[in-house]
């Protein structure tokens, strides 16, 4: 009996674990204020205060500090609504950054997360209506899920089979969000998952298309290598 080769383990690229060891740092450290662990009990309201999206600052609200309408486009993403919340979050984003790294280096992985958050909040600001804050990396996740939605569809158009069970899992997906968001009675940040869906679709896209001009480079070197080797 043979057994094939195993590739040897890849470790997690360092951008990608020191991203979630930093959002999962914060996460504890206001679980255990919470907790009443540490001195300060309202560590978290502050920093929801400071750090969550808030729609009324896109609309003349009188912020904390002068950037924070401008910052919170980022900070709502490393903040979470509890432990489980961010564990949820933690382990999409190790698995979908994995995929990303391996297969167009672990530099797309900080990138990425800017423009899912980014992306989220502008959605979420444009869209939602109430005034609730919103706080979580799922926007910054749904870019992820996104760049893997475009390179499973170019998968399965470079097999030449049916691109329907890439189109099912999004419908799955978007079914999903209608049910959580009935399940949890409007907590639920759609919009944030829909504009960080599509930013990471437009940057899958992008990675795709440099990706395949990197193979036609490396295709025509090799065929020049052939006509040299061969004069």
């Amino acid at each position: 009996m043979t057994i094939a080769p195993t590739e040897p383990y890849k470790p997690l690229p360092r951008s990608l674990v020191a991203l979630v060891v930093v959002i999962a740092a914060i996460e504890c450290l206001l679980s255990a204020a919470d907790a009443g662990l540490i001195a300060d009990p309202t560590l978290r309201a502050r920093l929801l205060g400071t750090g969550a999206f808030w729609t009324q600052l896109l609309h003349g609200a009188e912020p904390v500090f002068a950037a924070q309408p401008y910052t919170m486009f980022l900070s709502h993403a490393l903040l979470h609504g509890g432990f489980t919340h961010m564990t949820m979050n933690m382990v999409m984003l190790l698995a979908l950054g994995r995929f990303v790294s391996d297969r167009y280096g672990s530099g797309t992985i900080l990138p990425l997360f800017l423009v899912g958050a980014v992306a989220g909040g502008a959605a979420y600001g444009l869209l939602a209506t109430g005034g609730a804050p919103m706080v979580g990396a799922s926007g910054a996740d749904f870019a992820f899920i996104g760049v893997w939605t475009v390179w499973d569809l170019r998968r399965h158009r470079a097999a030449r089979v049916p691109t329907s069970p890439v189109w099912r899992r999004v419908a799955v997906l978007a079914l999903l969000n209608v049910v959580m968001y009935w399940w949890l009675g409007g907590m639920l940040a759609w919009q944030a998952h829909l504009g960080g869906f599509l930013a990471g679709c437009a940057f899958g896209a992008a990675l795709e298309a440099r990706a395949s001009a990197q193979a036609l480079r490396a295709r025509a070197e090799a065929r020049r290598a052939r006509r040299g080797g061969a004069e």
